[in-house]
């Protein structure tokens, strides 16, 4: 039996070959390992191979021979999630398919506003063919030069520009997906309109690579924007921000693109650990915002904004406000926003909640939050930041960076239990953007109901009978 093991690996590692060619499977250990492990360095897996298709065919073929053989197969695109979603299990048993090859934008339609992508082309590059026929593709995120359309498509992410323009899932017209099988639907339809049955393009978005490999999508384009203007905003409570957000709805309309929260202890770290970050307002505020418009035209744009500010100073919901007119001033704006996230890497140990409420519930859960995490840790820093025009908040605890790691086991789970109590009795969801992979699959459990759970999984079953896709994460 010991000598059968390596044997049949072999036959499969073959006929993996004989699909792709020597340029479709890396052997080099070097590149193995980076496939084996996730960005954050947290996840560590190790794959018996790693297979990259240079099209839907060979997506098929290495699929068709996963069916028939029972491979486990973990799909991988630029390999930069959150949540552990890509990352193989320690077996060795599990193949890693990368769709790093799959990288043509298949069509550019300006008449219809739409792209078509494959599933490797990376976010960035769909942005820059946008723009090259004056449109705009909105999807923004921090790892944009690195991360693909189709692990953007597979964990439905979110970035800075959700409120005007939704999530991953809102940007897709068509998908073209492998089956766990072998067989391609072909779903690339650029329609807006089209009652013929079910919606099976959703099933396939946000599924984390648990019913299928997606290998192309129509994507939505809009008219390209053409002037900006940002403020940077103070407030001395959740409850303000929020009027102000009511109040730039109301007035701006669509043209309101982003609104950022951060809360006085993350602007602070930012600023000790980001050293081209400059201080925004002159005074300290418990709460900060990000607001930022955008228009097809010139005109009018930043008085809008001003005005908007000045009714809300009046109403004494802003204490104070700059606005950044040119690029200069709203990118060090931004700089400070995306600043968060390296600063929280070099001052601690993050212990970190993707979550979304209904907005409206946001001020009564930062208070609840806030006292039941210092009534567990009473020396807690709360790193809270994020997208508060669509609820979706990162509320973070950061812990010393020599924590033992048995002190960080116990806290994860203590102050993870205890937020998601909280957001789950708000109605809401402990993972917003970053998607369940292996990081929530657990918790999970403790928050959908056994119905929800049950269709779920039936819905795996169906798809994926013999379990080969992505197993252990999601589900």
């Amino acid at each position: 039996m010991s000598r059968s093991i390596p044997h049949l690996k072999s036959q499969f590692l073959q006929r993996l070959s004989e699909i792709v060619g020597e340029p479709g499977l890396v052997s080099d250990a070097q590149q193995k390992d980076d496939h084996d492990t996730d960005w954050l360095k947290k996840w560590h897996g190790r794959s018996c191979a790693v297979v990259r298709p240079a099209s839907t065919q060979e997506v098929a073929q290495v699929m068709r021979l996963c069916h028939e053989t029972r491979i486990p197969v973990v799909t991988q695109g630029g390999n930069t999630g959150m949540s552990g979603g890509a990352t193989p299990d320690e077996s060795g048993a599990q193949l890693i398919l990368s769709t790093s090859r799959l990288r043509s934008i298949r069509e550019v339609d300006p008449l219809n506003n739409t792209i078509t992508a494959e599933a490797g082309v990376l976010l960035a590059h769909v942005q820059e063919a946008a723009q090259e026929v004056n449109r705009y593709f909105p999807l923004s995120l921090g790892s944009e030069g690195s991360c693909t359309i189709g692990g953007n498509l597979a964990t439905n992410a979110g970035g800075v520009a959700v409120l005007r323009y939704g999530n991953t899932r809102d940007l897709a017209l068509g998908l073209e997906v492998v089956l766990p099988d072998g067989r391609i639907w072909n779903g690339l339809r650029a329609l807006r309109k089209d009652n013929t049955g079910y919606a099976l393009r959703d099933l396939f978005i946000g599924s984390e690579g648990t019913l299928g490999v997606v290998t192309a999508a129509v994507l939505k384009m809009f008219p390209r924007p053409v002037a900006r203007v940002a403020a940077w905003v103070g407030c001395d409570s959740m409850e303000n921000l929020l009027a102000l957000l009511a109040l730039s709805r109301d007035v701006c309309g669509d043209r309101l693109v982003a609104f950022e929260m951060l809360t006085q202890a993350s602007v602070d770290l930012i600023l000790q650990h980001i050293t081209d970050a400059r201080r925004p307002l002159e005074n300290a505020h418990k709460f900060h915002a990000l607001v930022e418009l955008a228009d097809t035209h010139e005109n009018g744009l930043a008085e809008m904004l001003e005005g908007t500010l000045e009714q809300a100073m009046a109403a004494g919901y802003v204490e104070d406000a700059a606005v950044g007119l040119n690029i200069a001033q709203r990118q060090a704006f931004w700089k400070i926003r995306e600043g968060i996230s390296q600063a929280q890497v070099r001052a601690g140990k993050a212990i970190k909640h993707d979550i979304a409420l209904p907005i409206s519930k946001l001020p009564r859960f930062v208070a609840d939050a806030d006292a039941a995490v210092k009534k567990v840790k009473p020396d807690a820093c709360i790193i809270n930041f994020g997208h508060m025009g669509d609820g979706n908040l990162h509320f973070n605890v950061l812990m010393p960076l020599d924590t033992p790691a048995a002190d960080m086991s116990k806290a994860v789970k203590q102050l993870n239990r205890v937020v998601h109590d909280l957001v789950h009795e708000a109605n809401g969801s402990i993972s917003a953007e970053h998607g369940v992979g292996q990081l929530r699959r657990d918790e999970l459990r403790n928050y959908k109901s056994s119905v929800e759970l049950d269709l779920m999984m039936q819905l795996k079953q169906s798809l994926d009978p013999n379990q080969i896709m992505n197993p252990g994460k999601l589900l």
